[in-house]
C-alpha cells in the first residue's frame, strides 16, 4: 500500500502508520511512557536500562545453536544432536532491566513495549542477520490468547517485521495443542510437551526461509517444535530469533 499523502475532497489523508505515529506522539505527551526496566519517566526502555542489555553477540557462539562457543563454531552439543533448527539467535541474555521489562511486556498489560523492545531485535539483526525471508510468530493456542488478550510473540514479530522489511507471516504456524507450562520442567521433559503442538498454518510454501520469532529462548524446544511442520512443508532453510535467551550451563 502506498505511504503517499494523500489530497482528497474531505480534506488531507494520512497513510495509516502516520497517523498512528502522530497518535502515539500526542498520546505520549499527554500521558509520559515509563520505562519497563525501572519505571522512570520518559522512555519507554530509556538509555540507563539499555546500556546494561548484555548482548549476545559480544563473542564467539555456536552457529547452530547461538550459545557461547570458544571456537565459534558447533558446540558440543550440538555436534552430538543437532537441532532441527539451521540457527537459533537470541538478540542478549534474559537479566536485569530487559527482564523486567519482557515480564512488563507478557504479564503486565505493557503491549506498548512491543515497539522499543522488537527495536533491540532489529538492532541485533543488522549485526548478526541471518538469510530470512518471512517471519513467522511462535503462536499461543487460541484459549490461552483470548485469556491474554494478545500474543507477545506475534506483537514483537509485526514491529521487527515492519522495522527490518521482512515480510510478516502471522498464521504460518498454527497451534493445535494446548501445552501445560514449561516452568520447572527439564529439557528432555520440555521436547516432549511441545512435541506435536503446531501445525503449518498459511503463506509458508516450499522453498520459503522462514524465521520464527518469540520472546525468551529457554532450552529451544518450542522453537524445535515449530520447525518441524516448517520443515516438512519444504522450507529451504528454518531459522529462530528471540529476544532474549535464559542463562543456561553448557
Amino acid at each position: 500500500m502506498s505511504q503517499r499523502l494523500r489530497v482528497t475532497g474531505r480534506g488531507v489523508s494520512l497513510p495509516v502508520n502516520t497517523a498512528r505515529r502522530l497518535v502515539g506522539a500526542l498520546l505520549d505527551l499527554i500521558y509520559p511512557p515509563t520505562c519497563g526496566g525501572c519505571q522512570r519517566a520518559g522512555a519507554r526502555f530509556c538509555e540507563r536500562c539499555l546500556a546494561e542489555v548484555h548482548w549476545l553477540d559480544a563473542g564467539p557462539v555456536c552457529l547452530r545453536c547461538g550459545r557461547p562457543a570458544p571456537d565459534g563454531q558447533l558446540c558440543a552439543r550440538c555436534r552430538h544432536s543437532p537441532p532441527a533448527l539451521d540457527a537459533i539467535r537470541s538478540a542478549a541474555l534474559f537479566a536485569g532491566p530487559l527482564r523486567e521489562a519482557i515480564h512488563a511486556f507478557k504479564y503486565g498489560g505493557r503491549s506498548d513495549l512491543a515497539e522499543p523492545l522488537a527495536g533491540l531485535m532489529a538492532a541485533f539483526w543488522q549485526r548478526c542477520a541471518l538469510p530470512a525471508d518471512c517471519v513467522v510468530p511462535v503462536p499461543l493456542h487460541p484459549s490461552r490468547e483470548r485469556e491474554r488478550g494478545f500474543n507477545q510473540a506475534t506483537l514483537l514479530a509485526r514491529a521487527f517485521a515492519a522495522q527490518t522489511g521482512l515480510t510478516l507471516a502471522v498464521g504460518g504456524l498454527e497451534r493445535v495443542r494446548e501445552t501445560p507450562p514449561q516452568i520447572g520442567l527439564s529439557a528432555s521433559e520440555r521436547r516432549a510437551n511441545m512435541r506435536g503442538a503446531f501445525r503449518i498454518g498459511v503463506g509458508i510454501l516450499p522453498g520459503r526461509r522462514p524465521l520464527i520469532v518469540d520472546d525468551v529462548c529457554t532450552t529451544g524446544a518450542t522453537l524445535e517444535a515449530c520447525a518441524a511442520p516448517l520443515i516438512a512443508a519444504g522450507c529451504e532453510t528454518v531459522y529462530a530469533l528471540t529476544l532474549a535467551r535464559a542463562r543456561l550451563q553448557m
